[in-house]
Parts: structure tokens; sequence; C-alpha cells
């Protein structure tokens, strides 16, 4: 069977880019800028080139500073810092289509600025040529245009083939997409230009672990050369203990998470960090001192609800679900409250997951369906699908395990046209695991495992793999479905259902 996906796959690199732009430089040896601009631009420089490469249309240098330090913040995974330099430059270049496009994707994985966005579009024209291609591969990446933005990427990386800040964005963006094996090829292509490139060190580590072939060993040497690149962030830091937290390592974990607090003590993720790994050591005492420590760090509503969210997951551990759900229905009112979506959805999601039973999970689902039907302020179009189609698989998922097989059909059927119109490989593969949950409630164990395999990232999904390759007899498959969730360890609904699933079978 064809992946679903593959039907559009094929725009991202087709075969003229991936057989010769990325080799067309066989050597690391990064070309001089001045003699690759005049290569491949028939006009003359203007003033101001982004990284000492891309043409600007901005005349003032300190809008280009400020523009390549908002970029290294945020391939530093410093999204807010990067937001707001690149508010700086816009605030210096009121016409900087780039400064806007630039304020709404750091800030797309935070608090989206939805009147960045729109700015960012309406000065469109007043960039240059190559300025364009970004501009409109991250508004549309925002829009979910996705068709729009695959034709600007592959542009973009046909212009810049060994330009590593593009080879990083692109490759994070593909990353996001859960196309691991294409943000690897980007991400070691931009590590040969620049063997001490942070961002790709960092991002391929989180790569090395969360693919169909984990490899902790590789992961932890590829984030601790990132801490010796990097040694002033705290962000590397706060990568190995995430990373050694997922491989089961609690104590290293904690101590790496402490280390980054050392180096800048309001680093909220690692402060947050080290009461998930508390939580899942059954220190539960512990790990609400480290929540609550992490709410007042927190500067903005999204931050202080998802640490609240996170403390709410305790309860479930320690074995008290009903005082866990009391607590959800407090902390959706509160976020319903603040006007924040998507909080609101990632509460309502877990909230539904952890019901107490199945009728309860979904009404729930549908409530928030309901919820995500239309465009909401404060949410951008991309991440409100896919949040359609995380609640949609799950209500696949439930339906198909209580025996309700043509309501199942139904919602798969509601998903695979979301996942067609959106052209989102990471819908795509929620729609394909979807139908994989399906399948095996129908007793067709091949086309299940087939489907299922389409998703390697969620735990549920693995799980549920795991046991259909071993009623096919596929036992190296099951056990590599197992070594993929083993690795995907958090505090969170998912993981925690998955344990208590195999505690259940166990017993």
């Amino acid at each position: 069977m064809v992946r679903f996906a593959a039907r559009w796959l094929l725009l991202i690199f087709p075969a003229s880019f991936a057989s010769g732009a990325l080799a067309q430089t066989p050597s690391p040896r990064v070309e001089p800028a001045s003699n690759r601009a005049a290569r491949t631009s028939p006009v003359a420089p203007l003033s101001q080139q982004l990284f000492g490469a891309i043409p600007l249309s901005t005349k003032s240098e300190d809008v280009r500073k400020s523009l390549e330090q908002a970029w290294d913040k945020y391939e530093n995974a410093m999204y807010e810092p990067s937001a707001n330099l690149a508010r700086k430059a816009a605030k210096k270049d009121p016409q900087s289509a780039l400064s806007y496009a630039l304020v709404s994707f750091a800030a797309r994985r935070g608090m989206p600025d939805a009147s960045a966005l729109a700015k960012a579009k309406a000065l469109l024209p007043r960039a240059t040529p190559d300025e364009q291609l970004i501009v409109r591969w991250m508004t549309d990446i925002q829009d979910h245009h996705l068709l729009p933005a695959i034709a600007s990427m592959n542009d973009l990386l046909k212009r810049y083939p060994r330009d590593k800040h593009v080879l990083y964005v692109t490759g994070e963006w593909l990353f996001l997409q859960q196309d691991d094996d294409r943000a690897r090829t980007l991400l070691e292509t931009a590590l040969q230009v620049d063997p001490n490139f942070p961002a790709a060190l960092n991002r391929l580590g989180y790569l090395y672990l969360d693919s169909s072939n984990p490899d902790p060993a590789k992961a932890v040497v590829s984030l601790k050369r990132y801490v010796e690149v990097a040694p002033t962030s705290p962000n590397p830091q706060d990568s190995l203990g995430e990373v050694l937290r997922q491989a089961g390592e609690n104590q290293d974990s904690i101590e790496h998470y402490q280390a980054a607090l050392k180096i800048d003590s309001a680093y909220i993720s690692s402060q947050y960090g080290i009461g998930i790994v508390r939580t899942l050591m059954g220190d539960f005492q512990a790990a609400r001192q480290e929540f609550d420590r992490a709410t007042s760090m927190a500067e903005n509503p999204m931050d202080e609800l998802y640490v609240k969210y996170l403390k709410t997951f305790v309860y479930f551990w320690e074995g008290k679900p009903a005082e866990g759900r009391e607590a959800f229905a407090a902390l959706a009112k509160e976020a319903a409250g603040k006007k924040e979506p998507n909080s609101q959805f990632q509460i309502g999601l877990a909230q539904a997951m952890l019901a107490a039973d199945p009728q309860s999970e979904l009404e729930q689902l549908r409530s928030l369906s309901a919820f995500l039907a239309n465009p909401l302020a404060g949410m951008n179009e991309s991440d409100r699908g896919i949040a359609r189609a995380a609640v949609l698989r799950e209500r696949v998922r439930v339906l198909a395990l209580q025996g309700k097989l043509d309501d199942a059909a139904h919602a798969a059927s509601e998903l695979q046209a979301l996942a067609t119109s959106s052209r989102d490989q990471l819908i795509a593969s929620y729609y394909e695991s979807a139908l994989g949950h399906l399948l095996a409630s129908k007793g067709d164990f091949q086309g299940a495992a087939e489907e299922l395999s389409a998703d390697e990232h969620s735990p549920l999904v693995l799980q549920r793999l795991a046991t259909v390759e071993e009623k096919i007899g596929n036992a190296a498959a099951a056990e590599a479905a197992r070594t993929c969730l083993k690795y995907h360890r958090s505090s969170e609904a998912e993981w925690f259902l998955a344990t208590r699933n195999a505690a259940t079978q166990s017993n």
C-alpha cells in the first residue's frame, strides 16, 4: 500500500534538487559570500545581506544585525527573545517584511502574533526576491498553506543549498512535521558546512533518539558536543536533560537541568523539566515543589498554564484520578478565562483522554472538536489543523476499542478529508495511525501494522503497533516498536496511559 502522505511528499526535494543541489558542492568548505552572490544574482548586491549571503531590502546595518541575532536565538530555541529582537528590527525599519515574518515565525512557538503575520504579508512586495521566498515560506506555514510553503522552501534550498541557517530552519520545520529522514539530511548537511554549528547539533540530538531506529548514545554525543560549542547557553544542558529523561536516566537528567539553571536561574523549561522527572520517579511532593517554582518564573499565560497542566498529571501518577479530573476542570476554566486557545486545546485533550470512562471521553472530545471548528484568535491555522486531527484520531481510537466500528470509520473519514485538504504530513500520519487502530479492531492486523507504522511518535500508536506485529508473528518488528516507545518517556497523558496499559497486560 502506498503511504497516504506520499501523494504530495514528492513535492519536497524534487528529483532535480535531491540529486543535484545537496551534491553540487562536494566539499564542506563554505564559499565566500561575495562570489556566491555574484553568480546567483545579475544585479549588484544591496547594502545589507543576511549572514553575508541573502540580499535584504533594508539599508540599515542595525536592522540586519538584529535580524541575525533574532535568527540565532530562534536556532537555539530561545523563541521569545528571538521574537523580541525581530520586533526591534521592525521598529527600526517598519517596511521590513522579513522582520515581521520572523516575529510571527518565532512567536508561533509560544504566543502567536497575528498582527506581525499580517504585516509581513502586506509588506511582501517591498522585499527582495530572496527575502520574499523566506517571508512566503514563514507565513504560508502559519496560514497552513503547505503546498506554497513547500514550493518556497524548495526554491530557497536551491538558491542556498550550503547556507547553514537556511538548512537549519527548513530542516527544523520538517522535523516538526515528523519527516525525520529529510530533516536529518538537511541538518547533517548543515553540520558538514559548519561542524560546530550549535543549532544542528541540538536538533540532531533529538532526531537520533526520536526516530524509527533510536540511538541514545549518538544523541548524547551530539548534545554533549552542543554543550562544548555553546557553554554559556542554558539550552544545551536543558536539551541533555530532556533527552536523558526520555531515555530513563533520571538522575543524569536532573543534573543537566540543574546545570542549565546555574547558567540562567530563570530558564523555565529546565525548572519544569525537573518536575517531570520527579513525577516519573514517584517523588510527588518534590515534583509539585518544582512545578511551583516554575510557575513563579512564567512570564506569559501560556507558560503559566503549561506548568499547571504538567502539575495536574501528578494526581494521576500518584493514583488520585478524581482529584486530577477536578484539577483539570478548574484549569480548563482558567485557560478559557485567559482566552488562551492553545492551552485550552492541550488541557481539553488531556482531560478527555484521562476521563473516567469511554463515554465521558467521547463527549469531551466532541466538545473539543466544536471548540476547534472555526478559526480562533491566538491560535494559528497550522496549529488548529493539527489539533483537530489529534482529536479525531483519539475519537477513532476510543470508538474502535469500544467496537463501534461504523462510528470509528465515520470519524476516520473526517480525518482523511482534513489530511487531504491540508496536505500536512503530520495530519496525514494522524489519519494513517487512526486507520491502523480501526483496522486492528476489525482484525486486519497486516493492514493495521502498515498504517500504525506511519506515526512513530505516539506512545499509544507504538504500543498498539507492537501488539499487532506480535499477532502477525513479526517478533522483530514488535520489539522495534517497543524500543521506539521506550524513548518517548514523559509524564503526560499518552505515556501515562501506555504505561498503565502495559501494567494491566502484564497482570
